[in-house]
């Protein structure tokens, strides 16, 4: 069998609610044991998209796991482990008897209950608190405990919604890593709904961003940072700047890029780019180098600039500088680095990596008095 019969495939599922398409003729087939992230903003589709693949709601189109057609077949018999928005446990139910629920459905023998309940509260560091009910524990312990109900049967498919939305800032890094783990321990195929664009690039193997209920972009999180299709996918993976241009030339699949701002540019060149076109050139904060030295003295490629602001963040400073005729950047420099002369007011030179950058159609309209000579 090939890898798509054997994990999920989704094909032009479509959900209208009244007019308005919530999912639009959605394609996808995660990768077989890799933990795929599914990020967009509010409203993009990420939570219907998981619930229709639960079978909470129903879509047009076709779902497939494992060769068999799963869309008219009901959640309780679709296997899958799912941690949904909004969720809840039962409240008479202590964390151990909510966990061990799946178990009891599947009339797994009551020693093998036992043994699979204590180690699924272990992998969620949920032991000590066991025998406490719901109202007992509080919102980030029940969020773990409907991770450890969502895993404790084995499943080979994992639909998690913001898992981690309870859990304080401390606790994220270490959940996450917790959650790889598991993910390894089941072999399951894991997708993670997020809005958040760390919990995307910290925790996935493969990154999918929603935009307007259809996938947008699907790949690696390095394909989709430092090679982001437009300025939306870039935008929704961290901050990043945006510059808008013309493309003047594409050779060897760099394109140098005329800034409305004023200077030249060199920059990755996306796969629709042609010359003449109105673009947007995005680069993310901490690929900019920057020294406070005329450009003529940083490089042949180097820009010159002035520095607005310097903001110390604890491991980094963020430098916020005016680019040509105004255009703003910014730019993040390691907090062991020091600013070494940089300051506001002051100038400064700047310069990036062509293939650090990257230029994209720009889809808003260009007029003609705003195009660069």
């Amino acid at each position: 069998m090939t890898g798509a019969a054997l994990g999920l495939t989704v094909r032009g599922l479509t959900r209208q609610r009244g007019r308005v398409a919530v999912l639009d003729r959605l394609d996808l087939a995660p990768a077989v044991g890799l933990l795929t992230a599914i990020i967009g903003p509010a409203g993009s589709g990420k939570s219907t998209l998981l619930r229709i693949l639960a079978g909470f709601e129903r879509a047009r189109g076709a779902i497939m796991f494992e060769g068999r057609d799963v869309a008219g077949v009901p959640p309780h018999r679709r296997g899958f482990g799912v941690v949904q928005q909004p969720d809840a446990l039962f409240p008479h139910l202590d964390l151990a008897g909510n966990v061990e629920l799946p178990l009891r459905f599947r009339r797994v023998p009551r020693a093998s209950r036992k043994w699979l309940t204590a180690e699924a509260l272990d992998q969620w560091q949920l032991g000590p608190f066991a025998r406490m009910l719901p109202a007992e524990a509080g919102p980030a312990l029940c969020q773990r405990a409907m991770l450890a109900r969502a895993t404790v049967f084995g499943p080979r498919l994992l639909l998690l919604d913001e898992p981690f939305s309870s859990q304080d800032v401390a606790s994220r890094a270490e959940l996450f890593a917790n959650l790889r783990r598991v993910h390894a321990l089941l072999g399951a195929t894991t997708l993670l709904a997020t809005r958040r664009a760390d919990d995307a690039l910290g925790a996935a193997d493969r990154v999918a961003v929603l935009r307007s209920g259809a996938i947008e972009q699907h790949g690696t999180p390095w394909e989709l940072s430092d090679r982001p299709r437009n300025a939306y996918v870039a935008g929704l993976l961290g901050e990043v700047n945006r510059l808008a241009g013309v493309v003047r030339t594409i050779e060897d699949g760099i394109a140098q890029v005329r800034l409305l701002c004023g200077p030249m540019v060199d920059a990755a060149a996306g796969d629709a780019l042609r010359k003449g076109d109105p673009c947007i050139v995005t680069v993310r904060p901490d690929r900019i180098a920057i020294a406070a030295v005329p450009a003529a003295e940083m490089g042949e490629d180097a820009l010159d600039a002035t520095l607005i602001e310097a903001q110390f963040l604890g491991d980094a400073y963020r430098l916020r500088l005016l680019l040509g005729s105004g255009a703003e950047l910014v730019v993040r420099r390691p907090a062991a680095a020091g600013l070494r002369g940089l300051a506001p007011g002051r100038s400064a030179a700047i310069a990036w990596q062509p293939h650090h950058a990257q230029a994209s159609p720009d889809d808003r309209p260009l007029f003609v008095e705003d195009a660069p000579p």
